[in-house]
């Protein structure tokens, strides 16, 4: 009688890079090989096959993503791997011109052929190479392998993007706007809370455009709502909500719904008038200024907001006018970058392109005013108490958590000084801080 044989199951290594957006992708992809009874989760040096989900948004963001790609072929090249599969946002970008860019790549998946992951993996036919974008939403984000921890998710409302901003390429790459449609949003929501969740993060390219293309009167107003009678969800929070689509309803919602929390992420880009008009974005400094008064009327009102500097044809005068604006406005948290001309964009085109040094120094004087800022606003809320959501400890061993104004992996943190478990809700008393981050002493239970 012969001995029994069992075949190796393959073992796959996934990085993902980018934003949540890609992060959700990545799930799903994993999600889809699980199904199939690979192994999934193996470190980059144990993996038979190396799957790379890369983000192409901007120039940096696209060399990070190629040298994660040139160390997955490192190992191909010493016998443990023997595939190495490329998928997200620089398939899109850059199609066929990875194989030259990077060779040695074995199969290519875009953003919206996530479904194709298994036979890449697998080594089976994958289809075209070159990705095509959607027009409509297809698919869902169910069945993920989440990689974030369980108490905390993203849930995507919509893809791509139909706005005309002459800076970005996520139109390209990520093809035109289109919402998800509600029953699939909530289908969606109910399956992260029962697999853990109590804190929901809302994204989409453009999570304020939310229904616009499907008719029947969808908001994303309506959608909060729905989300907000969910049972088992504590925290819903906004984020990439473009500043042009807060409607009075939008506002009320954000307003009168017990579990969203008064936080949003929105990404303003300047204030100047003139580099709006330059950036194509559809606002102006006086639909802002309404914009930050209406938002800051909600009680407990949490802004964070992204900006460009250095923009093409950014003056001295405009810059001064960003910079003032920044001061005035005391943005509870703040991200720069350094505008980088990027292929295919009408910005790249135009005049006034400015010196790297230049964009430094903006960058760095917008990052010192706004660091002022925060450090105040720590010390005015030392003394406060806190409700804290704690997620675990960080690789420095500390207990860390995050109030409802701070948004997992993009924001500060809450520095706990005692250990709870990650998913618990804990009270506790701001005590000081230590540069972004606060510090809080978490109140005893029953002598514990």
């Amino acid at each position: 009688m012969g001995l029994m044989t069992t075949k190796r199951k393959t073992k796959v290594a996934l990085v993902s890079l980018g934003c949540p957006k890609n992060l959700v992708d990545s799930e799903k992809m994993l999600g889809l090989l699980a199904g199939r009874e690979i192994v999934v989760g193996a470190p980059m040096e144990d993996a038979d096959v190396i799957v790379v989900n890369t983000c192409g948004f901007l120039g940096a963001a696209r060399e990070e993503s190629l040298g994660v790609i040139r160390e997955a072929l490192a190992h191909k090249a010493a016998g443990r791997a023997r595939r190495v599969v490329v998928a997200g946002c620089l398939v899109n970008r850059d199609g066929d011109r990875i194989f030259q860019d990077a060779p040695g790549i074995d199969a290519i998946v875009g953003v919206n052929d996530r479904e194709k992951i298994v036979d890449a993996v697998m080594g089976e036919k994958t289809g075209e190479k070159t990705p095509r974008n959607r027009t409509r939403w297809e698919g869902e984000d169910t069945e993920r392998f989440r990689l974030t921890p369980k108490h905390t998710a993203y849930l995507r409302i919509s893809e791509g993007c139909s706005r005309e901003c002459s800076f970005c390429t996520i139109p390209a790459i990520r093809g035109p706007f289109r919402s998800k449609p509600p029953q699939t949003v909530m289908k969606e929501a109910r399956e992260l809370i029962a697999d853990g969740a109590v804190e929901l993060n809302v994204i989409g390219q453009d999570t304020t455009g939310y229904g616009a293309d499907l008719g029947g009167g969808a908001t994303l107003a309506k959608l909060l709502r729905k989300l907000d009678g969910l049972d088992g969800v504590e925290w819903i929070r906004l984020l990439y909500a473009y500043p042009w689509g807060f409607t009075q309803e939008l506002l009320e919602a954000m307003a009168g719904c017990r579990h969203v929390v008064p936080y949003v992420d929105v990404p303003l880009q300047h204030v100047s008038t003139s580099v709006l008009r330059r950036m194509r974005r559809g606002t102006t400094r006086r639909s802002i200024e309404g914009l930050m008064r209406n938002l800051r009327a909600i009680e407990g009102m949490v802004i964070r907001t992204t900006l460009i500097v250095g923009f093409p044809g950014e003056t001295e005068e405009e810059f001064r006018e960003l910079l003032a604006f920044v001061k005035e406005a005391k943005f509870d948290a703040l991200g720069v970058f350094e505008y980088s001309p990027e292929e295919g964009t009408p910005a790249a085109e135009m005049r006034g392109q400015k010196p790297s040094p230049v964009k430094a120094r903006r960058a760095r004087q917008v990052m010192l005013a706004q660091q002022k800022i925060a450090f105040a606003a720590n010390a005015a809320v030392t003394g406060s108490p806190v409700t804290v959501l704690v997620d675990g400890l960080d690789a420095a061993g500390r207990c860390i958590g995050r109030y409802y104004g701070q948004a997992p992996d993009i924001d500060s943190v809450c520095l706990l000084d005692r250990p709870r478990p990650a998913g618990e809700f804990v009270e506790g008393t701001v005590t000081g801080w230590d540069g972004y981050d606060l510090k809080v002493s978490v109140g005893r239970r029953n002598g514990v």
